[in-house]
């Protein structure tokens, strides 16, 4: 489960690192608050199970960047459920905090975890074909590699293009190890992911994610460690 100028539709030259890479830059602290633009469903039903890549309605997630003191303002990362992201049914994920407003439209089958885009406030990134973010959950395994190329379009609020290129993605399994957080002990994947894309650089080239089924992103690709969450993990559900 990865600084830039404020968010607004950008010309191809000025576009770079509007994506993950600025989460834990100083865009998270720059922006003002605007609420997601992304028509969600939302359910005030609780949380009574948790998927393998959790991403029931009610989930949430708080985290940090790595080295921040406790104390500091968390970041929240929540399930908002069912939406349609152009004409495909999808989930959606909001991440807000210290002014920042990202959301992630993916969607879940036995196959994995596809991202089809993600939306800013003034900026949309659409991914075709949807980019392949984690495997099936039966694959894992240290060694395991997948990779896929998504061409990926740059459109403001709008709706009209402003940037087109290719995207190639490659993922590996490092290992598997026993991590300590302020969110509590974790088994975790270690998950290595490589970017390389022909519309200047909108994710940075390496990064490292840790992974535990049942619970999510530990560590996000974003440099975002997990602090604490509103659920439990299912009992045994840890590699």
């Amino acid at each position: 489960m990865s600084g830039p100028p404020p968010l607004r539709p950008r010309p191809l030259a000025l576009a770079t690192g509007l994506v993950a890479a600025g989460l834990v830059s100083t865009w998270l602290g720059s922006c003002a608050p605007r609420p997601t633009t992304a028509p969600t469903v939302q359910s005030s039903t609780a949380v009574t199970g948790v998927s393998f890549y959790p991403h029931e309605v009610g989930l949430s997630w708080s985290y940090l960047p790595e080295g921040e003191p406790n104390s500091a303002a968390p970041y929240t990362v929540q399930a908002r459920g069912a939406t349609l992201y152009g004409a495909q049914p999808v989930q959606a994920t909001q991440l807000t905090g210290r002014g920042a407003d990202q959301t992630w439209f993916r969607s879940y089958s036995a196959a994995g975890v596809l991202l089809h885009g993600l939306r800013k406030p003034g900026v949309n990134v659409r991914l075709e074909p949807a980019w392949l973010e984690y495997p099936a959950e039966g694959a894992w395994k240290v060694g395991l590699t997948w990779q896929g190329q998504s061409q990926v379009t740059l459109s403001g609020d709008d709706g009209k293009a402003q940037a087109q290129g290719t995207l190639t993605y490659s993922y590996a399994v490092q290992e598997r190890r026993r991590v300590q957080t302020p969110a509590g002990a974790f088994d975790v994947w270690v998950v290595t992911r490589q970017i390389t894309d022909t519309v200047g650089g909108l994710f940075p080239a390496t990064q490292q994610l840790w992974f535990t089924p049942f619970v999510g992103e530990v560590r996000s690709p974003e440099g975002l460690l997990l602090i604490g969450r509103n659920f439990s993990p299912r009992p045994g559900s840890q590699p």
